[in-house]
């Protein structure tokens, strides 16, 4: 950093007068000597700690190791909570309130005398809303990602954490899973502390986050038990204070080409779709122009190079074993660019050099892949005018290209109501579309994409079909699963006017979802459409539905696209 350029937090402590006798005083109750207020960094550690928030309730303890490197390296550690969004436990859905903890996150930087971040996250959403929210305010910030809990064991099988839960309704069908099976299994799958074990979103997202290069290489694959994730978090305290010296801020990192190295990161690792939505967030926020269709031009025809739930049959503890993401970011050195920066001061290649691979089961080579061509497909058509996604690495190959009659559900409470009724006319070649579950229909666009097959199919042995709807999947989940359509059909969207027995074309290699209809037909349909009512007349929730964007742009909220910067605009004593 220049020698003449102060550091933020002077601003509130660097001042004799009144002001900074009020700012340092009160802080002086806590024990702080001298020196605090004299010229060392001052580095926020931002903890979504919660224990309503499982996947990220080891984040107290590693607050501390990350304070121990901070210390050490001449900075002052200064621990704040922000909303924390368990994705297990919060209704309706965490993502109704991603952008909201981003705003929690951005406004308790800015407000405060910090010259560098740590965002301490895990669970699927506590990654993407800090993230955004650091990136809105630009100061020098490295993320310390919690890690994935150990394999899941049981009876014998190792099962995953999050593909678990879509085995039960099957399970308890055809293998008549009592309630003690199931809460045998509960305990067996989720064994330590930790998030989802799966490439779901939460690895999905600590991926992203190394590949964009905001932590310390290898860091992401670590499980959270492990002693040499707290090693990181301590080495990551040392780093940050080095990177306010430097002036490293986000801005510099998360460049255009970073973004574009991690959609091929998610591809190869097998990631999940919500990628898209986080990453198009995050990039939107930074002013990164980042296109829906960039996923697939970019993304597409990457090679799966690793064997992992839901895409394949391994968890985040034999990725690591094997090498983890090194190996992979080392075998991707061709596709990459490779002269990115990234928060330890080195370009993004040159980090993984020396990565070795112990296990070709799980992480393939570049020349022998798992499969040719990964990534996720955007389609475009008459019922996605402005685009819609599916994971074909996750998909029956058979079904990507099927034509079925539309079986509709108008809610995902109609769906509930009517997906096991025996009389219910579908078979397995029909098409199930669910409305109603995009950003400002649900509101929050929760993870329902890949819902539950009937059970008198289930009981045929039919375990998979074509699903459309305007919401989200989970990560952990697998299936012939087209999400994200847009626009949404609450807000007219070609999907709010598809009845029952509609012909639906879907043909993921030509990249095309279409309704098969009459365009008078489709016409008239939408002189009779309906609105439906708001669910919210006050609040967070009325602001979120007035303002959050179509999937396609990331699902901000329209206000927060963009940053401000970390400038101290005035003094409101």
């Amino acid at each position: 950093m220049d020698k003449k350029k102060k550091l933020r937090s002077s601003e509130w402590f660097g001042d004799d007068g009144k002001m900074g006798f009020v700012h340092r005083s009160w802080l002086r109750n806590q024990g702080y000597p001298d020196d605090y207020f004299e010229g060392r960094p001052v580095i926020g550690i931002c903890n979504t700690w919660s224990e309503l928030t499982p996947c990220n309730g080891h984040l107290r303890d590693f607050a501390e190791v990350v304070k121990k490197g901070i210390l050490e390296a001449g900075g002052v550690p200064m621990e704040f909570p922000v909303m924390s969004l368990g994705e297990t436990i919060m209704k309706p859905t965490t993502m109704l309130f991603r952008n909201l903890a981003s705003m929690d996150t951005e406004e308790s930087i800015r407000a405060n005398p910090l010259d560098g971040i740590v965002l301490l996250t895990g669970c699927d959403k506590t990654t993407p809303s800090t993230i955004m929210g650091a990136c809105s305010v630009d100061l020098p910030t490295l993320v310390v990602p919690g890690g994935p809990m150990l394999s899941g064991r049981f009876r014998g099988e190792k099962v995953g954490s999050g593909s678990m839960n879509w085995m039960i309704k099957e399970r308890q069908e055809n293998q008549g899973y009592s309630a003690a099976d199931i809460r045998e299994a509960e305990v067996c799958v989720a064994r330590s502390i930790g998030h989802c074990n799966t490439m779901g979103t939460a690895s999905t997202m600590a991926t992203m986050t190394e590949a964009l290069g905001l932590t310390l290489p290898g860091y992401s694959s670590i499980p959270a038990a492990d002693s040499r994730k707290k090693m990181y978090a301590q080495l990551s305290g040392r780093r940050i204070v080095e990177m306010v010296k430097e002036d490293l801020t986000m801005s510099k990192v998360l460049t255009r080409n970073a973004f574009e190295n991690a959609i091929i990161v998610n591809a190869a690792v097998g990631g999940s779709t919500n990628l898209i939505i986080h990453l198009t967030a995050i990039a939107r926020r930074i002013g990164v122009d980042l296109k829906l269709e960039d996923f697939d031009t970019i993304g597409s025809k990457i090679p799966l190079l690793v064997n992992m739930k839901p895409s394949g049959k391994y968890l985040m503890e034999d990725f690591y074993y094997a090498g983890g993401l090194p190996v992979v970011m080392k075998e991707l050195t061709p596709l990459l660019h490779k002269e990115t920066i990234t928060i330890n001061g080195k370009a993004l290649t040159a980090n993984y050099t020396d990565a070795v691979c112990y296990d070709t089961d799980v992480i393939a080579k570049l020349e022998k892949p798992f499969q040719d061509k990964s990534g996720i497909a955007v389609l475009k058509g008459n019922l996605c005018e402005n685009g819609a996604v599916i994971k074909p690495s996750a998909a029956s190959p058979k079904l990507m290209k099927h034509r079925g009659k539309a079986v509709v559900f108008e809610t995902m409470e109609d769906y509930h109501e009517r997906i096991d009724d025996p009389n219910l006319d579908i078979d397995e070649n029909s098409v199930i579309v669910l409305k109603g579950v995009g950003p400002k229909g649900y509101p929050g666009m929760p993870e329902v994409g890949n819902v539950d097959l009937p059970k008198k199919l289930l009981a045929k042995g039919i375990t998979d079909m074509v699903r459309i709807s305007d919401g989200r999947m989970s990560g952990t989940a697998a299936g012939t699963v087209v999400l994200h359509v847009s626009p949404e059909s609450t807000v007219g969207g070609t999907l709010a006017l598809v009845q029952n027995g509609d012909w639906i074309e879907l043909d993921v290699n030509q990249r095309t979802l279409h309704l098969d209809i009459d365009p008078a037909e489709l016409d008239k349909r939408k002189k009779a459409w309906i609105p439906p009512k708001p669910v919210a007349d006050r609040g967070y929730v009325k602001m979120y539905i007035d303002h959050v964007e179509q999937a396609d742009q990331g699902a901000d909220l329209d206000f927060l696209v963009g940053g401000s910067g970390s400038k101290v605009e005035r003094d409101l004593h």
